[in-house]
């Protein structure tokens, strides 16, 4: 684990993950606190991938207030937490954590939801409401975004994804929330959608699904939930095939920390001023 120290005059947070030197959320909780006037210190800690349950609780019992958690330990985040929110435990994962009762009982909860939520229908103003979406993946991410999509009364959300019976296990999952179905890649032709959301890792290595031609209605927009300097592949694809808005993570990033910020603060950040910091920083 990397070693770190904490601020002994501020409250304290942080993110875990392996890898995490990459991690962008130091810079946005760090303007959040500026923005809001509140004092803290936030830190990224790489943690050994067998160590995380360790990791938080000498975090926690050396002051620590709360943090947030990233690959690849959401899940495990999820089964050491006390207590969980509603949206946690539908999401089987957990991205925020905090700690309440003289930092004895460990809280947590999953903003990743809200964050692609508010990020679509508020600073894209896409209403999700009677649309054909398709999600592409079937990975933990997905899980952590079903409720929240179907909760905004879509007509219907396919996800398409290389592994049937993975796609399958979150529909079973996610039945009586709404009209929900699994497919293949090779079944999409012949399909259209007005969303098309990203989940899979594929653009990590400059690549996308096998996609078809006329997947997009007209008007269609897409939404990778990752994002690089300049366009991933998923937006590259997305204009090419006349999207007419093609949106990459940055905005759920910002959304889902500005909610964690608002769990551990209860004051909530403007994130537009953050989502245009961050984009212009790797503009």
């Amino acid at each position: 684990m990397t070693t770190y120290k904490l601020n002994p005059d501020i409250d304290n947070y942080c993110v875990m993950g392996n890898p995490v030197s990459h991690s962008k959320s130091p810079l946005i909780h760090s303007e959040f606190a500026k923005q809001t006037g509140q004092e803290l210190y936030y830190q990224a800690i790489k943690v050994d991938t067998d160590g995380f349950a360790r990791a938080v609780n000498e975090f926690r019992t050396e002051g620590g207030m709360g943090l947030n958690v990233t690959l690849p330990f959401k899940e495990e985040a999820c089964r050491i937490s006390d207590k969980l929110t509603p949206r946690a435990n539908h999401a089987g994962a957990v991205n925020t954590i905090w700690f309440e009762q003289n930092n004895t009982i460990c809280f947590g909860d999953n903003t990743d939801g809200i964050g692609l939520i508010r990020d679509l229908t508020i600073n894209n103003e896409i209403v999700l409401a009677g649309l054909d979406i398709l999600v592409l993946g079937a990975g933990g991410a997905v899980r952590g975004i079903l409720g929240p999509l179907l909760n905004e009364s879509p007509s219907r959300v396919v996800i398409a994804n290389r592994t049937l019976a993975r796609a399958q296990i979150l529909v079973e999952l996610f039945l009586t929330h709404g009209d929900i179905s699994a497919v293949e890649y090779s079944s999409l032709p012949g399909q259209s959608f007005d969303l098309v959301i990203n989940c899979t890792s594929l653009g990590l290595k400059g690549e996308i699904p096998p996609l078809p031609e006329g997947l997009l209605k007209d008007q269609a927009s897409c939404y990778d939930l990752a994002y690089a300097k300049g366009d991933t592949a998923f937006v590259s694809w997305a204009l090419q095939q006349g999207a007419d808005k093609a949106v990459d993570g940055i905005g759920m990033l910002v959304e889902q920390a500005a909610e964690s910020f608002y769990i551990w603060r209860g004051v909530m950040p403007e994130t537009v001023p953050v989502i245009s910091l961050l984009k212009m920083k790797m503009a």
